[in-house]
């Protein structure tokens, strides 16, 4: 996937970030330590001095192996007895190293693997995080949570062709979104939102943004008619970028509000269904919101479109008055 200059420094500074924090972590207890023990000190300076000595020894010549190994000897002496005294004073064995996030590449992003350098998956995912910031920049992600979610808006009389209030139904779906939030892995189930505008489709998909992306994930959420422009202006203008398909087949979760809105072209129906079909091939959770019925999406998007969208997805169908107009 290919990323603009800006993704790359934010991706980029987040790992140094990461990197400086444990270095200066490690410092802070060493120098925690070297107070408490000062032979430790004296341990730590030997030990990193064994390299300068071993490079003398070579320079200087004569038995080069035999001072190699008193070298070797003195060195895993000094080891030993430094890690004793580490326990001694209740640090770990590893107090002194820096702790870093990624184990593989130690926050720089690469490392090296039969004799080449690649890229870190820990990078990888910085970048895809830093593309769904980018790309929700605009996005109202904060105005909505499930603390403001308010339930009082929805009739509590029996609607006996649901068998239950609007209020009873809409209880259910608020606990599953606050659940499937609270639970979200990479693989979770896809969900497809159903109702008439104002029931609180984008408000509950925005609460399980907000909750998703504080747990860690990579999330993309975009209205169905901005980002059909977005693709549309990508593919005309000639580009080889591809880079916003591959963000919205590969973040974690994408969330597309308001489907069936936006301006359909061939091109826009065939865009989004490759990119649904290609995230659920891949098991990569999917939330749409539309105002249609079924029967209104086979229209627009053809019956196959619709059938993968509903095989693969649990549906919430949202019930009640348009809240909005009600809270006037």
């Amino acid at each position: 996937m290919g990323f603009n200059s800006t993704v790359q420094k934010s991706a980029a500074d987040k790992l140094f970030e990461r990197r400086i924090k444990a270095e200066k972590q490690a410092e802070r207890t060493k120098a925690e330590f070297f107070e408490k023990c000062p032979r430790a000190r004296e341990l730590d300076k030997g030990i990193t001095n064994s390299g300068v000595q071993a490079a003398r020894a070579v320079l200087r010549g004569g038995d080069v192996v035999s001072e190699m190994e008193k070298l070797r000897d003195s060195n895993l002496a000094m080891q030993r007895e430094l890690k004793e005294l580490l326990a001694k004073y209740g640090y770990p064995e590893n107090a002194l190293e820096p702790d870093y996030n990624c184990k593989k590449c130690n926050d720089t992003g690469y490392y090296d693997t039969d004799g080449r350098t690649v890229v870190c998956s820990c990078l990888k995912q910085a970048l895809v995080s830093a593309a769904c910031d980018e790309l929700n920049r605009t996005a109202p992600l904060s105005l909505s949570t499930f603390d403001s979610f308010k339930l009082d808006y929805y009739d509590k009389q029996v609607d006996y062709q649901l068998g239950m209030s609007p209020y009873q139904l809409m209880e259910k779906i608020f606990k599953f979104c606050k659940s499937y939030a609270a639970s979200f892995t990479a693989s979770s189930e896809s969900i497809l939102m159903r109702g008439a505008t104002g029931l609180g489709k984008t408000h509950l998909s925005l609460a399980i943004a907000n909750d998703v992306i504080r747990r860690g994930y990579g999330v993309v959420y975009v209205s169905a008619p901005a980002i059909a422009q977005k693709l549309e202006k990508q593919y005309f203008s000639r580009s080889d970028d591809e880079s916003l398909a591959d963000l919205l087949t590969d973040c974690d979760l994408l969330i597309i509000d308001d489907l069936g809105t936006e301006f359909k072209t061939q091109f826009t129906v065939a865009q989004f269904y490759n990119i649904f079909n290609a995230r659920m091939l891949r098991h990569k959770p999917l939330i749409i919101n539309t105002n249609l019925t079924l029967s209104e999406l086979e229209k627009v998007y053809t019956q196959r479109f619709v059938s993968r969208i509903v095989g693969e997805s649990t549906k919430l169908d949202f019930v009640g008055k348009d809240v909005r107009i009600r809270k006037k």
